[in-house]
């Protein structure tokens, strides 16, 4: 196996505030890049919070020039980066919960979540997924949280050759236990690194349990954030083995 460096990025996010949001991730992307990571993955919605409320007003077209300095930026660190966002794929389409990968190579992919939570109907359109994602030799297929809990979502993506399955998620302390049980059951079923972003706080009147966490494939935990916060938690890959550590994320 060739060596691979991926990373979960427990990111706090201030409600609608995307300049900020912007600037907050750009520093997990320049700590990223310092850890040698080619993959990072932020939360569900990370650039906005999870904010259904203010979802229909910020959703914007995947390649819209706001997000274009972060784009960028991913390109000029050479870290491919998931983040989360509401968007519309035309617009006067319905709001999607998307997942953008901004390529280092300076692409861009679109994954939009495909299976909603109850009440998500209200300000969100149930998506499509999107293309499994290559990092060096590894195929990659991604989720954005309720997706995990459908289990034929998990399993499509093995029968499909993913090697890694990474998720970006909004996830409660009441929901940690079994939602972490369910994933940590995938590495081992499928055979799949699997990858958990949480939110580092409380975001849209839900308390994120945070804890982000990366298993192997053999279901056992390579790394765990302890609690919330900014943190992001790295698992690197050496001649087929796995080491984690967790690195703290310093407020601008």
């Amino acid at each position: 196996m060739t060596p691979l460096t991926i990373a979960a990025a427990q990111s706090t996010s201030v409600a609608g505030d995307l300049a900020t949001n912007i600037v907050r991730h750009q520093r997990f992307m320049q700590v990223a890049a310092e850890q040698g990571v080619q993959l990072l993955v932020f939360p569900e919605l990370s650039l906005t919070g999870y904010e259904r409320g203010l979802a229909a007003g910020l959703a914007i077209v995947p390649d819209a020039k706001v997000l274009q300095p972060l784009r960028d930026f991913a390109r000029e660190v050479g870290v491919t980066s998931v983040v989360g966002m509401p968007i519309r794929l035309a617009d006067d389409s319905p709001v999607l919960i998307g997942a953008l990968v901004f390529g280092a190579d300076g692409s861009l992919e679109v994954y939009s979540k495909q299976h909603l939570h109850p009440g998500e109907e209200v300000a969100f359109a149930p998506g499509t997924g999107g293309s499994m994602l290559t990092i060096g030799t590894d195929t990659v297929a991604l989720a954005v949280c309720a997706d995990f809990s459908h289990t034929r979502h998990a399993a499509s993506a093995a029968e499909q050759g993913a090697a890694l399955y990474a998720a970006g998620v909004l996830i409660t302390e009441n929901g940690y236990a079994p939602d972490t049980a369910l994933l940590q059951g995938y590495a081992n079923t499928h055979s799949m690194t699997v990858l958990m972003a949480n939110h580092g706080g409380a975001t849209g009147g839900w308390e994120s349990a945070g804890r982000s966490a990366i298993w192997a494939s053999d279901g056992s935990l390579i790394a765990a954030a302890p609690g919330t916060g900014n943190v992001m938690v790295v698992a690197r890959r050496e001649a087929g083995e796995w080491r984690g550590h967790i690195v703290d994320i310093p407020e601008a």
